[in-house]
This record gives C-alpha cells, structure tokens and sequence, in this order.
C-alpha cells in the first residue's frame, strides 16, 4: 500500500476510534496494525487488504456487557465499506475482502477462516488476547464493566465456568487459549512465549494469595 494512503487512512480510524476504553483505544489498534503488517509480509499478504481491516476492525465498540456487544464486527466492517468506497486511490475490488477479514476477526465468533489476510488478522488481534499486553486490556475492562479483578471463592476457575465474573476468569477463557487458534508460523511463535509469561503471571498471583491468607 502507498505510504499516503496508509497515512490517510490511518487518520480517519484514529478519529473514529473509541477514547473512554483503553483496551480498545487506538493504540490497541495501532498495536494490531503493526502486528498485521508484520505477519502479512511473513506469508506474502495483501497490503490493501490487511491494513484497513485493521485499522478499522474495532472502529465500532460496545462495552463486553452489552447486548449490542455481538453486532461489532459486521457494524465495524460497514463503516470500513463506506469508508474505503469514499476513499479515491483505493481499490474497490478489494472492499469485500477487508469486509470479510473485520467480520472474522472476533475472538467469540469462533470463525476459522480460509482468506490468508483475514488469517493474519485474526492472529495479529489475537496476540493482544494473550501476554503482558493482555492482562492490561483485561484488567482494563474489568474496571470498565465493574468486574472483580478475581472471584474470592474461585480464584483460579478450578470449578469451571463460562461466566465472565472476574478478570481472571478471562485468563482461562481466553488469554490461556488463543495460543491454539493461530494459524500462521511468525503468530504461533509470538503467542508460544506470551501464554509462557501469563502461566508465570498465575503462578505469581497464587503465591502472593497464599501470602495473604486468601488461599489455605
């Protein structure tokens, strides 16, 4: 993609994007952005395609409670549509692509996709879903939506649950297991040492619990 349009377009999702989230703010997309294009050069991907979806991938965003929660990537990928039609130099053939990697790219979906830049996408946003980087946004999220930062009678989900009660819960919900969902070899090996430092994290929580008579 030329280095001008890129710039544009990156202006316009910086606008655009959420400022009362920090886990969903720009730098969350700028993070993925980057991510993106380095995972896309690594199995030869679309520029044109890659780079929009993620700039404009979270460009609608609810809080994680809400019903309306679920209508954020096809809403996210109509604004990208519109955007992208607008955009003079930008090829329109292309549109439907970016559209289908935004639609794709949630985590909750559970979607696998065959499209290589909707692959890169779903890896590069799922790399914020597991590491130091995640436990931030998770955290960040539970203050957002009032959640304990762990469940006093639960702390580690060793009874199972599918709730989100606590931050914690997300860990075993999520951050522990994107690692699998990866599909290309650079994102699999970013998320190998990321899900190491959060097994380290846990470890480090249930020793400090322990030393505060939270745990027997």
């Amino acid at each position: 993609m030329i280095k001008n349009l890129r710039e544009k377009l990156t202006r316009i999702a910086e606008e655009r994007q959420v400022k009362d989230d920090p886990s969903h703010d720009f730098q969350h997309v700028r993070r993925v952005l980057n991510l993106a294009v380095k995972i896309g050069k690594s199995v030869n991907a679309d520029e044109d395609i890659v780079i929009p979806a993620a700039l404009f991938h979270d460009t609608i965003v609810y809080k994680k409670n809400s019903p309306e929660s679920k209508n954020e990537a096809n809403e996210s990928a109509e604004v990208a549509s519109r955007i992208l039609s607008s955009i003079e130099g930008y090829p329109k053939e292309k549109i439907a692509k970016v559209e289908i990697c935004i639609k794709q790219c949630s985590f909750s979906k559970g979607i696998k996709p065959d499209l290589l830049e909707s692959k890169v996408l779903q890896d590069a946003d799922r790399l914020e879903a597991t590491g130091v980087i995640s436990i931030m946004r998770t955290f960040s999220s539970c203050g957002h939506m009032n959640r304990p930062l762990y469940d006093p009678l639960d702390p580690f989900c060793e009874k199972g649950t599918k709730d989100f009660r606590s931050g914690i819960d997300l860990f075993y919900q999520r951050l522990l297991v994107v690692e699998k969902t990866m599909h290309t070899e650079l994102a699999k090996k970013m998320a190998g040492a990321r899900t190491d430092f959060l097994e380290k994290f846990l470890k480090q929580l249930k020793k400090e619990l322990t030393e505060s008579d939270v745990l027997k």
